[in-house]
C-alpha cells in the first residue's frame, strides 16, 4: 500500500496493486460529513491491504477515504456542514469540467480501427486535459486533484449517503447492465439512471467524455465506454455501524472482482432487489406548508399512486395534509428531521415512467 498526501488539496490517497492493469478509483464523502461512506472506506482500506499482501490485487485500486477536507473543516452551530462551500455556495459535487468537446477536438483524426489503441489515446488526452486545468480557487484545486486521480480509471465509485434513505445508486443510462451486479451485491432499493443528470457531478465528469466522443465517431472507429462510473448512496447519515460498513465493503470488493481488479473467493450474485428506473421518473414530495412530519411508509416500500406517504401537521392549528404518491414505485428517501418549512423536499419515490426533465439532481 502506498500512501500519498496531496498538499495543494489536503487529500490523502491510498494506492494498492500496480499501475498498468485495470484500475478502480473509489472516493468517500465528497459532501464531507457523510460518515457511512467514510466508515466503508476504512473497511475497504483494511481489506485491500490484506488482499494486496495475499497477492490478490490484480490491477490497481486508488482509495480516497475522506474526499473533502475543505468541507470537513466547515461547522455551523456545532454541526458539520460540508455539502456546499460556505464562501461561494457551490455544491462540492457539482460544476466539474465538461471534457467531451475539447477531447473530441484534440483527438480529431487521430483515432483508428484499433479499439484498445483508441482507449489508450483517450486516457492519455484526458490526463493531459486535467493536468492543464489551472484552478483559481481552493474548491477547484480540490476538484482537480480528485479528477486527476480518477480520470483514467476503468471503474469509478463515488460513495455518499443521503439524509435518511434506503441504499440507492445513480448511474448512466448506457451503463445500467454493467452496474446491475453492483446493485444486486449491495441490495440496492433503487438503481436510478439518466444520460445527463444536470449540474455536472463528479461521476459524469469521468464517464461522459467517453460517451460523447463515441457518439461522434464513424463506424470504423471503435471506442468502448471504458469508464464505468456510479454514485452510491449508502443509506442515511446516522446509519453508522461496523457490521453494515463491512458488508458494504465486501459487496464493493466482490464487484471489483467481477471487473478483474481484485481476486475474491467464489460467490453467487444475490437476486435483484430493485429494477433500474429512469431518474426522470423520480417523484419529489415537497411540503406545501410548514409542519411536523409523520411518515406512514417505511423506506424501501413499494407504493402505488395514491398511497399515503407522510402526514404534514400544522403544530398550531392541527391542520393535516397527507402527501400521497403520484407514481407507482419505491419510496427510497426522506428526511431525518421531522419539522419542515414550506417547499422543503420530504421524500422521493423511484417511478418507472419519466415525469421530469432538466436538472434532475437536488442542489
Amino acid at each position: 500500500m502506498q500512501t500519498i498526501r496531496h498538499p495543494t488539496s489536503g487529500l490523502t490517497s491510498y494506492h494498492f496493486g500496480q499501475p498498468g492493469g485495470r484500475k478502480a478509483y473509489i472516493q468517500a464523502a465528497l459532501h464531507a460529513d457523510e460518515v457511512p461512506a467514510m466508515l466503508v472506506a476504512q473497511s475497504l482500506r483494511t481489506r485491500l491491504h490484506l488482499l494486496e499482501q495475499q497477492g490478490r490485487v490484480s490491477g490497481e485500486v486508488v482509495l480516497v477515504p475522506a474526499a473533502n477536507p475543505l468541507g470537513l473543516a466547515q461547522v455551523i452551530n456545532e454541526r458539520p456542514f460540508g455539502r456546499f462551500d460556505l464562501a461561494t455556495g457551490i455544491n462540492y459535487n457539482r460544476g466539474y469540467p465538461q471534457l467531451g468537446a475539447p477531447l473530441a477536438q484534440a483527438l480529431h483524426g487521430r483515432l483508428g480501427p484499433d479499439a484498445q489503441a483508441n482507449v489508450r489515446l483517450v486516457r492519455e488526452q484526458l490526463r493531459a486535459q486535467v493536468a492543464a486545468w489551472q484552478p483559481a480557487s481552493d474548491v477547484n484545486a480540490l476538484k482537480k486533484t480528485l479528477l486527476a486521480l480518477a480520470i483514467d480509471a476503468d471503474v469509478v465509485l463515488d460513495l455518499h449517503c443521503d439524509n435518511e434513505a434506503a441504499l440507492h445508486i445513480y448511474a448512466s443510462s448506457g451503463q445500467v447492465a454493467e452496474l446491475e451486479p453492483l446493485a444486486r451485491l449491495m441490495h440496492a432499493s433503487a438503481l436510478l439512471h439518466s444520460s445527463v443528470a444536470g449540474g455536472d457531478p463528479f461521476d459524469e465528469a469521468c464517464f461522459r467524455p467517453w460517451a460523447e466522443l463515441a457518439a461522434q465517431l464513424a463506424p470504423g472507429t471503435p471506442l468502448p465506454l471504458a469508464c464505468l462510473a456510479a454514485t452510491v448512496e449508502l443509506r442515511g447519515e446516522t446509519q453508522v455501524d461496523y457490521a453494515t460498513a463491512a458488508l458494504d465493503a465486501d459487496a464493493i470488493l466482490r464487484f471489483l472482482s467481477l471487473q478483474g481488479i481484485v481476486q475474491m473467493d467464489a460467490f453467487e450474485l444475490p437476486p435483484a432487489s430493485c429494477r433500474a428506473t429512469p431518474l426522470e421518473g423520480t417523484q419529489r414530495l415537497d411540503a406545501p406548508h410548514a409542519g411536523m412530519l409523520v411518515y406512514l411508509r417505511a423506506l424501501g416500500d413499494t407504493v402505488a399512486a395514491g398511497d399515503a406517504i407522510v402526514d404534514l401537521i400544522d403544530p398550531a392549528s392541527g391542520h393535516t395534509t397527507t402527501l400521497r404518491a403520484g407514481v407507482d414505485g419505491v419510496f427510497f428517501a426522506r428526511l431525518s428531521h421531522r419539522y419542515v418549512i414550506r417547499g422543503m423536499n420530504v421524500g422521493k419515490i423511484a417511478g418507472v415512467h419519466p415525469i421530469r426533465e432538466g436538472n434532475l439532481l437536488s442542489l
